[in-house]
C-alpha cells in the first residue's frame, strides 16, 4: 500500500540559506518512482510557500499554516480561515500590546512595518513575496489570514495577550520571543488527520520528519515520527527515529532506514 510522507520545511527539506540538498531532490523523486505520496507539512501560510526550486520537487501537496490548508494536485481540499471580527480583535489588541505581527493568508501576508526592523525573516517576506506582502496598518476588511506570527519584544504585554486570546488560539513558542498562533485545536497533526481520513489511509502509514516544535504535533501524530539531526531536543524526543543533518543526507537515510527508497 503507498504511504504518505510529510516534510516540514525550514530545516528539514532545506537549510537556513534555503539550499535544498541534492540528495533530498533525489529522495523525493524515488519516493513517488515507488508509489508512495509526498506532502509539503510546513507551518507557513500558503501565501508564503511559493519557491519553486522547492515546488519543482513534484510534491503532491500541501498541508499548510499548521494544518489550516490542505491541498493535493493543485486542488485546495479544506480551508480554515479565521473569522473576521475575530482577526480585528486580534490586529487591534495585538496594535495595543506592542506585539509587531505578521497576518498569515493563504493568498497574501499583513506585515507590521514597525517593530520588525532588520528582521532578516520579515525583510525576506517582502523581498520574496512581493505585492502579496501588504504592510499591516490596523484592521482592513480584507484581511483573511490561517495564522499569525508575532515576536515578544520587552515592553509587549505578553500575558495580556495570553488571557485575552487564549479561549480562540493555541500558541507555538519557539525560543521565548518568537511565537506562531493557530486556532484552537489545530495543528499538522489535524491536517494530517483530515488528509488521511479523506484519502482512506490509515495513520500506520504515515511518516513524518521535521526539526522543531510546531513539528511535535506531527512527529507524535504519524504512524513513524521522524527528527533530523540538526533539530530540536524537543522534536528528537518525541520522533521514533533521529536521522542526520540536513546536510549529511538526513531525508535520504530516514527514508532508506524505513525501507521507503
Amino acid at each position: 500500500m503507498p504511504k504518505l510522507i510529510f516534510f516540514d520545511i525550514d530545516g528539514t527539506l532545506w537549510d537556513d540559506h534555503m539550499q535544498i540538498p541534492d540528495s533530498t531532490v533525489e529522495t523525493i523523486r524515488l519516493l513517488r518512482e515507488n508509489g508512495h505520496k509526498t506532502f509539503l507539512c510546513s507551518g507557513r501560510a500558503r501565501g508564503n510557500i511559493r519557491s519553486e526550486r522547492l515546488l519543482s520537487l513534484g510534491f503532491d501537496g500541501i498541508v499548510a499554516a499548521c494544518g489550516n490548508h490542505v491541498e493535493m494536485d493543485g486542488n485546495i481540499l479544506y480551508e480554515k480561515i479565521i473569522a473576521p471580527e475575530l482577526t480585528e480583535k486580534v490586529v487591534n489588541l495585538l496594535q495595543d500590546c506592542r506585539m509587531p505581527v505578521v497576518m498569515e493568508g493563504p493568498d497574501y501576508h499583513w506585515i507590521d512595518e514597525n517593530g520588525f526592523e532588520d528582521d532578516p525573516y520579515v525583510e525576506y517576506l517582502f523581498r520574496e513575496m512581493g505585492e502579496t506582502a501588504i504592510p499591516l496598518c490596523g484592521y482592513t476588511k480584507d484581511i483573511r489570514i490561517n495564522k499569525f506570527s508575532a515576536d515578544v519584544l520587552p515592553h509587549t504585554d505578553y500575558k495580556r495577550i495570553k488571557e485575552v486570546l487564549e479561549p480562540d488560539f493555541d500558541f507555538i513558542e519557539h525560543d521565548g520571543t518568537v511565537i506562531e498562533v493557530v486556532p484552537k485545536g489545530t495543528s499538522k497533526a489535524t491536517g494530517i488527520a483530515w488528509l488521511c481520513q479523506y484519502l482512506g489511509v490509515p495513520v500506520a502509514d504515515t511518516y513524518g520528519v521535521g526539526d522543531s516544535v510546531n513539528d511535535l504535533d506531527m512527529l507524535q501524530f504519524v504512524g513513524h515520527g521522524i527528527a533530523m539531526g540538526n533539530g530540536t531536543d524537543v522534536a528528537k524526543k518525541a520522533a521514533e527515529y533521529v536521522t542526520a543533518d540536513i546536510h549529511e543526507d538526513g531525508v535520504y537515510r530516514a527514508m532508506q532506514h524505513y525501507g521507503l527508497i
